[in-house]
């Protein structure tokens, strides 16, 4: 007799505890149906930037100074920072910078920001380390239309960059001392400090409710399928135009660019077709996920995005207004 008088007791508890869900879920709609600031440290699947590694402080400020050294090209007229303007974005405000010649380069210029945190470099993804993009750059005739080569005998030829060298490599500039200073001062351009890494370490009111919304919007669209990681991008390989074309049709396949600061680095997309983050977005949404975002959709994302704006040397990261042509060499 004991089992039968058991079961409606079970019974009535099970009854009981799913009332008290029902009673939770009611009393509580607001928070069912708008997200509130709540940081998810560890649990999202974009994760902070983390602070600038260590790095040889003498190596460092040379590879800066060659940043922004003219005779990085062949003809003395441009540098690293006449396309990547550490000022501003890391980039430029061009759809498409120009070569040597006065035409236009293929694609759209990628920020120079967070370029170390990306798995491959470049929109082809054609490099796996900053020395090797390096290199190519220097020898690319729409770039830089020299030779690591070449730069090293200029700067052997200058006694005051022959002991900036000795001082901080212990010899002479050769190419491998060359192409390491720039991969070190590059490694050191990072960005951390947004508001939206603030929120992902506890600041819960480092975003607004509007912009969560936006990143919910972001995750449950599938966004994040693409845009992930330290970089929210720059870490896979995907074709662009799934559903429709997006841009030029080269190349077919991109690296996935990193959405870092993407609020401050107009125009957008591989060729630059795209003016605003607005247009971005919507693009995005019919070519890639095959849906027409509504107005409210798009604006909560791009305030989502904003959230991604970091800062550098204390400073946040800004969009470039105009961009430097002939740059003069550090002292």
């Amino acid at each position: 007799m004991r089992p039968a008088a058991t079961a409606p007791v079970s019974g009535w508890v099970l009854a009981c505890f799913l009332l008290a869900l029902v009673c939770l879920n009611a009393g509580s709609p607001a928070t069912a149906q708008s997200p509130t600031p709540q940081a998810r440290a560890g649990l999202e699947p974009i994760t902070p930037i983390p602070a600038m590694p260590p790095q040889d402080q003498r190596r460092l400020v040379l590879g800066e100074r060659l940043f922004s050294d003219p005779r990085l090209s062949h003809d003395e007229t441009r540098s690293c920072s006449s396309c990547h303007d550490i000022r501003t974005n890391g980039a430029s405000a061009n759809a498409l910078d120009l070569t040597p010649g006065g035409g236009s380069i293929a694609l759209n210029t990628p920020t120079v920001f967070n370029a170390s945190l990306n798995f491959r470099l470049n929109w082809e993804g054609n490099f796996r380390s900053l020395e090797d993009h390096a290199k190519q750059t220097l020898s690319n005739p729409a770039i830089m239309a020299s030779s690591a080569d070449e730069v090293v005998s200029k700067l052997r030829a200058d006694p005051e960059s022959a002991r900036q060298f000795r001082d901080a490599y212990g010899r002479e500039p050769d190419v491998a001392a060359l192409l390491d200073a720039i991969a070190t001062y590059e490694r050191s351009l990072v960005t951390p400090g947004s508001r939206f890494d603030r929120w992902l370490a506890g600041e819960a009111a480092a975003i607004t409710p509007e912009e969560l919304s936006g990143y919910q919007l972001f995750k449950s669209l599938g966004c994040i399928s693409c845009h992930q990681g330290v970089n929210a991008g720059g870490n896979l390989f995907q074709r662009h135009g799934i559903f429709h074309p997006l841009g030029s049709a080269e190349p077919v396949l991109v690296r996935v660019p990193s959405l870092r600061n993407v609020t401050t680095t107009p125009p957008y997309f591989h060729d630059g077709s795209a003016p605003t983050l607005s247009e971005a977005v919507r693009a995005m949404g019919i070519a890639q996920l095959d849906r027409v975002l509504t107005e409210q959709q798009i604006a909560a994302i791009v305030a989502f995005l904003d959230t991604l704006t970091g800062t550098y040397r204390s400073e946040v990261v800004k969009p470039a207004t105009d961009t430097p042509h002939a740059a003069k060499a550090l002292p």
